[in-house]
């Protein structure tokens, strides 16, 4: 038995099909889809090709997770390509250590680094620490050794405790050894505990160079009015370098009240540090700052810190960075001040923000000049995994891989750009999809109008 269709129904249901098509699927996304354009200067052998995404690129981008992001060649096909941010793995996998420590005494008189015999176990471990010669009279603690024998990886960061010593800051060098013999210098720390009224502030957080080393000596600058070491605690990293960090360009407040400022970011970015320049020498300013996510009403408290540009000792010491958890997706900033320190006075301060390098790794193929497009809010995902664009992939090729430079970065968006224009470029290519579907829609819609009014017996 041959049953015969419907006209009508065929039309509507060919008319409910065309609802769902959008202008994404009649055709493939081009180079002018995208508001942001930069150039790829590529330097080496390929055909993979890595860059350390700037921060002016995400700023750029309509999601945080960069599935707007295409590479094309000359010809506008787009490249095959992955992303990674292997800095935010290497944070996570810190871990800590708790220090044994031994007092450096020597001469309260003098400069020099006092001489010690060190008794060690057979895994070098320190088992104990004495003056190589009798103390003498008017002995002090000049430093302190640790023993970081045991930990296993490079030393990213110290956090020390102490007792006495009064308030204010306490400078010291660091030196690092594997032998006790021979010492390299890792430069200079500072830790500082400061009280306002009925608050009290400490700084006991120290950086490392991101380097292993078994043992570390810390030499007090001013020993007669150091504190006395409780506790060292040492974060170490199995990698064998520091993570890079992409920094904005400074950013200016778009709120200014009293002690209180505010920053929009142009999207939600899981910010993991920030640099306010403070300019005006003498400055001390107990801080404290407090994030908020797109389109929420809350504010959430991020972290706490303290600000300074003092002189010391016929120099200047700074302290202009504070760091975040990094976990959330930050769309505005608000640095709150102590008033009781004396605030930034006159100066407006302006922000930089950091998170770990995003590296984007792409499979050059076709003609050069290469372009990385970002910007298009109905771009999907298109990244690869890493493995999966590179077989037999491992860490350390992507060393070997040929480095790819950004031409001329985009200009930064500025404080308060929440949109992203379009650069005032109306797109004829969507104009033109929109105008095909909706004809079409209108034809057939027609078509079915015309048949429902037929009499029955014509069907």
């Amino acid at each position: 038995m041959i049953r015969r269709l419907n006209p009508a129904r065929s039309c509507l249901a060919l008319l409910a099909g065309l609802a769902f098509v959008s202008p994404s699927t009649l055709a493939a996304l081009q180079p002018d889809d995208f508001p942001t354009r930069v150039e790829l200067r590529l330097d080496g052998e390929g055909p993979w090709y890595r860059l350390d995404l700037p921060m002016a690129l995400h700023f750029s981008a309509r999601h945080a997770d960069l599935r707007d992001l295409r590479v094309f060649n000359a010809e506008g096909e787009t490249l095959a390509y992955a992303l990674t941010r292997s800095g935010a793995d290497e944070r996570r996998a810190l871990q800590e250590h708790a220090l044994r420590r031994f007092p450096l005494k020597g001469a309260a008189e003098g400069g020099a680094v006092p001489s010690v015999r060190v008794e060690r176990s057979t895994t070098g471990t320190l088992v104990q620490v004495l003056p190589e010669e009798p103390a003498p009279m008017g002995e002090q603690v000049r430093g302190w050794l640790l023993d970081a024998s045991g930990v296993k990886g490079v030393l990213e960061s110290l956090n020390l405790d102490w007792k006495g010593g009064g308030e204010g800051f306490q400078r010291f060098r660091i030196e690092a050894s594997d032998d006790l013999q021979h010492w390299q210098s890792w430069g200079e720390g500072q830790v500082a505990r400061l009280a306002f009224a009925d608050q009290r502030i400490d700084q006991r957080d120290v950086d490392l160079p991101g380097r292993s080393a078994r043992y570390l000596r810390l030499l007090w600058e001013s020993p007669s009015v150091a504190p006395e070491l409780t506790a060292a605690v040492v974060r170490a990293s199995r990698e064998s370098q520091p993570t890079a960090m992409a920094w904005s360009a400074p950013l200016e407040p778009v709120s200014v009240e009293p002690d209180q400022y505010r920053w929009e970011l142009p999207l939600g970015l899981p910010i993991e540090r920030l640099r306010v320049a403070v300019e005006r020498p003498g400055s001390l300013l107990p801080v404290r700052v407090e994030a908020r996510r797109e389109g929420a009403p809350q504010w959430q408290p991020l972290a706490s810190g303290l600000l300074y540009r003092l002189p010391e000792e016929g120099r200047e010491v700074a302290q202009e960075s504070i760091d975040l958890p990094g976990w959330m997706p930050v769309k505005e900033l608000r640095l709150s001040v102590d008033p009781r320190a004396g605030g930034f006075g006159r100066q407006v301060p302006r922000l930089e923000v950091g998170m770990h390098v995003t590296r984007l790794v792409f499979l050059a193929r076709g003609t050069p000049p290469f372009t990385l497009a970002l910007g298009n809010a109905d771009a999907r995902h298109e990244a690869l995994p890493l493995t999966t664009l590179v077989p037999g992939f491992e860490p350390a090729r992507l060393d070997a891989m040929g480095r790819a430079e950004v031409v001329d970065l985009p200009r930064q968006a500025g404080a308060g750009a929440a949109k992203h224009p379009e650069g005032g470029r109306v797109p004829w290519k969507r104009v033109g999809l929109w105008a095909v579907l909706l004809a079409g829609v209108a034809l057939l819609g027609a078509m079915a109008w015309s048949l429902l009014r037929r009499p029955a017996e014509e069907r």
